[in-house]
């Protein structure tokens, strides 16, 4: 395809045949978004200068989609010179640009190739992620914590998994940097009230909604993150992180979290299809529900809050690596 609004006009041509499940349609938007970088490489007009990997992060590093994604992506290269940064600089604008024509809105935390930050050398790489961690401020450890999300589309997968390995290193050498990272996620908005109701949103556009993305998805993968990161578990979907746990005696309560957080995947394919928007689109409305299905949420929100707190005794039990 020769352009991005020829890419655009076949993601939304093939969108509804990829909609029956998570699985199928995170495996659309990689092609999609394959098909971005096509475009954006042979506009380059030049092979790139060393080895680097494009990878995407947040949902999309996650696999977990929905139906409106936003942009979460950056670059790793190889070599630290200006032809190269120059190269992957231009590159990384290219990407950001054909993903929001072709119907990916752009990151508001800039979290995107066309941001510095987040297309660098592997040297710059290297010193950011340890400063990250060193500084434990509130947004470096969120851009950690997207980093750590990074899956490779295009390139040297060992670019990312020696950075990775840089902050698996780190944690096993400061035992309590993952119980200070536990602090950062630990506080979410309260979705079940003293009676076993779901709390929705009171005003606004969204009155008699729960956000279904910070009260459900995020506290299970913030959760399941921590304990992949305990591990050294390089895998990053939260299915496939809850998977490998699953392998280590130690973690085998975690096996009705995998239930769950499947059941959430569908559930948001199910209910949350027809929205117009990114924003709009994690926005359920509980009354509109079915008794079963409000039951079902009403679980997860509480599996939710209990994830955490298992998290927590784990991570004050300390000892790593064990997969």
């Amino acid at each position: 395809m020769s352009s991005y609004e020829s890419i655009k006009l076949w993601k939304e041509t093939h969108l509804a045949e990829h909609m029956s499940n998570s699985e199928s349609l995170n495996k659309f938007h990689d092609e999609v978004m394959m098909k971005v970088f096509e475009t954006a490489s042979a506009r380059m007009k030049s092979e790139p200068p060393c080895s680097f990997v494009w990878f995407i992060t947040g949902s999309g590093g996650r696999l977990e989609q929905g139906l409106i994604s936003d942009q979460d992506h950056g670059i790793v290269f190889q070599q630290a010179n200006q032809e190269a940064s120059h190269y992957f600089s231009k590159l990384g604008n290219e990407l950001s640009f054909g993903l929001q024509i072709v119907g990916y809105p752009l990151c508001e935390g800039k979290v995107m190739s066309s941001n510095p930050l987040w297309c660098q050398d592997a040297a710059s790489w290297n010193k950011q992620v340890v400063s990250w961690m060193e500084e434990s401020s509130w947004v470096s450890i969120r851009n950690l914590q997207i980093f750590y999300d990074a899956r490779n589309l295009v390139g040297d997968i060992d670019l990312l998994y020696q950075l990775k390995e840089v902050i698996h290193e780190y944690c096993d050498s400061h035992p309590k940097f993952l119980g200070r990272l536990f602090e950062n996620v630990k506080h979410v908005k309260k979705t079940i009230g003293p009676l076993g109701q779901i709390i929705v949103e009171e005003k606004g556009i969204h009155a008699g909604a729960i956000d279904l993305k910070y009260s459900a998805f995020i506290p299970y993968v913030n959760a399941v993150r921590l304990l992949a990161w305990k591990e050294g578990v390089f895998e990053t979907s939260t299915i496939g992180r809850l998977r490998e746990l699953n392998k280590l005696a130690k973690y085998e309560e975690l096996s009705q979290y995998q239930e769950n957080f499947s059941q959430l995947l569908q559930f948001r394919l199910d209910h949350l299809s027809l929205t117009s928007s990114y924003d709009d689109s994690h926005y359920l409305y509980v009354k509109k529900l079915s008794k079963d299905n409000q039951k079902l949420i009403k679980k997860i929100l509480k599996d939710g809050k209990k994830l955490q707190q298992y998290v927590q005794r784990m991570i004050e039990k300390g000892g790593n690596h064990g997969v």
